[in-house]
């Protein structure tokens, strides 16, 4: 007698739910976004958020409080004293992804606009020559720091502090103790002291506006055609809205007149603005939409992880602080425009601190890994704002350091919370 049993089907697996969930969950609705966004705030991912936060609370005391903070002629001028060190801050966005420092971007672009206005002015080269030259330099400058860092494995710190003190004696024997070089170029110095043509800040705005509209509008459907994970068709809208208020906004604003002298007009953007938003989105583009920008997180998330990968990690080192001084020379010479020259100091001072300070105010992580472009010129606008408006606020100047520190301090602190959240959700 044979007993038969029973024929028994094996449990399918959901591979679908299991494996590729993520990719293929579809949008939800705005408050469902809205939701998700709260959760990972709570997770500790608060990206920009205490920055904005700070930025608003900032405009209303300024607003407020004193009668000149919110003229046309005053934030133009806080513009172009914000856009070196937003342009400085983007540059050490790199270097803090890879978890590193440089000390020494300050004075490498101090070093940049010094070889920039020299071929100006004692070789008589064209702007754009001389531009190259300042530029190669800052490049060369970051090639060996990061060959010293990633190839020879000394700390990013006395590296960088190193050049900090060589690059102090670079500029002196270029420039001379207690001389300067005066940066009179009419194209570089009209970056600090002229304005985009009201017609043409018109077109530039609109076209923004266009390209980011049909940015958004194909990301959205490419994404619904692959069945990709999407945010909500309205989440989309807003942004578009948002971006086409701020751009069109801020356009209007300044194409008012803001001189006080009614015969000598001062209409237009100011042209640092433009360059800034140029170099925002070529590092957002950089760093999110290529291959080595991926590269650069994943070495900042976690090096012996991206070197099993197959990733060359003492490349993409080196890179970062190429990049952060290349970055550097463009500061040195947006602010050598807008003071009109070059001296041995130019580059010293707190503007470092006030750089690494805006992009760690914006965002970016101290720890390496988490951080954007954008996130130096949040921090940026920050640092500028305190600048600018404090001192119409309070004559003193140890204020503004006072105010300035306890920023940074509050910004360093929401980051290692927010750090140690994400460790505790296991994000």
């Amino acid at each position: 007698m044979t007993t038969e049993t029973p024929e028994t089907t094996p449990a399918t697996p959901s591979y679908a739910e299991a494996d590729f969930a993520v990719d293929s969950h579809r949008a939800g609705t705005l408050r469902e976004a809205g939701i998700d966004y709260l959760n990972r705030v709570r997770g500790g991912d608060m990206g920009s958020l205490p920055a904005l936060l700070g930025l608003l609370v900032l405009f209303l005391v300024f607003g407020l409080t004193t009668d000149s903070f919110f003229t046309n002629l005053n934030l133009a001028n806080l513009t172009v004293q914000a856009a070196p060190i937003c342009v400085l801050a983007m540059a050490l966005v790199p270097v803090l992804l890879i978890g590193e420092i440089d000390l020494s971007a300050g004075f490498a672009g101090g070093t940049s606009a010094a070889v920039t206005a020299l071929m100006i002015v004692d070789h008589g080269q064209s702007w754009p020559v001389a531009v190259v030259g300042g530029l190669a330099t800052g490049a060369v400058i970051g090639t060996i720091i990061g060959t010293a860092v990633a190839k020879l494995g000394i700390p990013s710190f006395v590296v960088t502090l190193a050049f900090f003190l060589a690059l102090q004696g670079v500029m002196l024997k270029l420039i001379g103790q207690g001389g300067s070089v005066r940066f009179n170029d009419e194209v570089l110095r009209g970056l600090a002291i002229k304005n985009v043509p009201i017609t043409l800040g018109w077109v530039a705005a609109i076209a923004i506006v266009v390209l980011y509209v049909a940015i958004a509008l194909f990301t959205f459907r490419r994404k619904v055609a692959r069945d990709l994970a999407r945010p909500p068709f309205g989440l989309v809208l807003v942004r578009i809205g948002v971006v086409a208020v701020v751009v069109l906004g801020l356009t209007a604003y300044f194409s008012e007149n803001r001189s006080r002298n009614p015969v000598f007009p001062i209409e237009g953007i100011p042209w640092m603005v433009p360059v800034v938003i140029v170099i925002l989105i070529l590092m957002t583009f950089l760093l999110s939409r290529t291959t080595f920008g991926r590269h650069l997180y994943a070495v900042g998330g976690n090096t012996e992880a991206a070197r099993r990968a197959g990733i060359n990690v003492i490349y993409m080192r080196i890179m970062a602080f190429v990049l952060c001084s290349s970055l550097a020379a463009v500061a040195g010479i947006l602010q050598a425009a807008y003071s009109g020259k070059v001296s041995p100091g130019s580059g010293g001072g707190n503007v470092l601190l006030y750089a690494v300070g805006a992009a760690v105010i914006g965002g970016t992580s101290l720890f390496g890994g988490r951080g954007r472009a954008i996130d130096g010129v949040i921090g940026g606008i920050v640092l500028a704002t305190v600048d600018n408006g404090l001192p119409l606020l309070i004559e003193e100047s140890y204020a503004n350091y006072l105010v300035t520190g306890g920023v940074l301090l509050l910004a360093a602190s929401v980051d290692a919370l927010s750090r140690r959240r994400r460790s505790a959700s296991g994000v």
